[in-house]
């Protein structure tokens, strides 16, 4: 970091500073502005931007927040941490981490699921009720709405069994390994109809190796998200504390 946002007698930082210490470009630093990813910067006597160390952090914190989490969800969450106190931004940045943590979690899942489809073939299990959930228990396992749950059984994805004359939904062992590929899929951003293309060669000894793919590229993603997210921890770590005691920007 150079002279300017270290010790000594701090000065205004021009466009083209923040943008050399930032690493976008300046038209983007004035793009971001606009966007309310840093705060307006404050006008000179000759109507040029006077920036301050603040506007460096921030953008830096955007760039691996908007890694993390993507650009729409970062810019909001940076507007977020400066009207908030430093508890309240504290978890909402914990928020993130435990966001990625519980999809990764879910893909591990998925693909202990896949895995165990593969081998069922020549390892039959005897699923006992207790394996079993109920459509309320299983949308809470997966963190999606009943709804959700019901809509994918319509489109031909998972396929609870049913049990009492109300037509109460119970998911099986089975029927519950393949909600959570499904789970991971859609959130990989796979649609329906590719979904349900998987969902179909599944048990087909030879239809799990691009589902495995899918799964593993995921986790890999979002590893790589997770090292944005680590990489603008002392940014957002200075932004919050900006906030926190103006005098310290």
């Amino acid at each position: 970091m150079s002279e300017r946002m270290s010790g000594g007698r701090r000065r205004a930082l021009r466009t083209a500073d923040v943008a050399r210490e930032s690493g976008y470009s300046v038209q983007q630093v004035r793009d971001l502005e606009k966007l309310g990813v840093i705060p307006a910067a404050a006008r000179m006597g000759n109507g040029y931007r006077a920036y301050t160390p603040l506007h460096i952090h921030a953008l830096r914190a955007y760039r691996g927040l908007a890694g993390a989490v993507g650009p729409v969800a970062a810019r909001k969450l940076l507007a977020e941490l400066r009207t908030v106190t430093i508890t309240e931004a504290a978890s909402a940045i914990n928020e993130v981490h435990v966001r990625l943590a519980r999809e990764r979690e879910e893909a591990l899942l998925a693909e202990q699921a896949l895995r165990a489809i593969q081998t069922e073939a020549d390892t039959p299990e005897f699923e006992q009720d207790s394996d079993a959930m109920t459509i309320t228990e299983l949308s809470r396992a997966l963190g999606v709405r009943p709804s959700t749950l019901r809509f994918w059984e319509e489109q031909g994805l998972v396929t609870p069994e049913r049990v009492t004359s109300l037509r109460a939904r119970r998911y099986d062992l089975s029927a519950i390994r393949t909600a959570r590929i499904v789970a991971a899929l859609r959130n990989t951003g796979y649609g329906i109809p590719a979904a349900r293309a998987l969902v179909d060669s599944l048990h087909r000894l030879d239809g799990t190796d691009e589902a495995l793919r899918i799964l593993r590229a995921r986790l890999d993603h979002i590893a790589l998200r997770t090292v944005e997210l680590l990489r603008a921890g002392a940014d957002l770590a200075a932004v919050v504390a900006a906030e926190e005691d103006p005098a310290a920007s």
